[in-house]
């Protein structure tokens, strides 16, 4: 058990000298993928309103298609009034006449109102372009300042990982599990120690008879404030 005990101490002090990395890169990380978010939503935003300028035109060009039919087929109705029979036929070919033009005048109006359209999406599109183009110019020059940030500590973070993944070979899975979930909740701290009889992460005092208990170094305790696991101060000391 005191092998166990100890990885698990072993693995928090990797994972605080890569934590510190980490820190070091400030709010640049969540910076960066914001940046990234609003990019991504506006050029979504401009390519949907593209394709609504697309959809527009197709459809203004079927409509203006259909407007020279019908306004093709009116001349023909209109030359075959002078040669009717009967009043009959003269009031089918008013009817069509009439009918085309009324198709004709709502596929106008239509048209009228794609063309309106289509201009308001390119203002639109006119008024997120030079936004999208200083999002971008400052994505990049976040990501040169987060990338100078790494490639300084790169070396170092390389060697602390190589050694975490050696660490975690040796833990057990439950064990694992339990530093994981605790580190989670906690913020990065899941493991802590016994310190001038207290816990080394809330400072709250164990009781004496935990305090025995985990000098024996026999089973993994838990803090009963805050919940980390607790280990006893000769494994702290065992890793100064």
């Amino acid at each position: 058990m005191l092998e166990r005990l100890k990885t698990l101490y072993e693995l928090q002090l990797v994972d605080d000298q890569l934590d510190e990395l980490e820190e070091l890169r400030g709010d640049l990380p969540s910076a960066v993928q914001e940046l990234e978010s609003k990019i991504n939503a506006i050029k979504s935003d401009i390519s949907q309103k593209e394709q609504e300028q697309k959809e527009a035109l197709t459809k203004r060009e079927e409509n203006e298609t259909e407007s020279e039919k019908l306004k093709s087929n009116q001349k023909k109705f209109k030359s075959q009034l002078y040669s009717v029979r009967n009043n009959k036929e003269y009031d089918a070919l008013t009817k069509e006449i009439d009918h085309s033009d009324e198709i004709v005048t709502r596929l106008v109006a239509e048209n009228d109102a794609l063309a309106d359209q289509s201009k308001k999406l390119s203002t639109q599109i006119e008024d997120l372009s030079p936004l999208l183009v200083d999002l971008e110019k400052e994505l990049e020059e976040k990501n040169a300042d987060l990338g100078e940030i790494i490639k300084a500590n790169e070396k170092e973070e390389a060697k602390l990982r190589e050694a975490r993944a050696k660490i975690e070979v040796k833990a057990k899975k439950p064990d694992l599990s339990a530093y994981l979930r605790i580190r989670k909740a906690k913020k990065g701290k899941a493991v802590a120690s016994l310190k001038r009889s207290a816990c080394s992460g809330c400072h709250n005092i164990v009781p004496a008879q935990r305090q025995l208990e985990l000098r024996r170094n026999s089973k993994l305790f838990f803090c009963e404030y805050c919940g980390r696991i607790l280990v006893s101060s000769e494994i702290a000391e065992f890793f100064e």
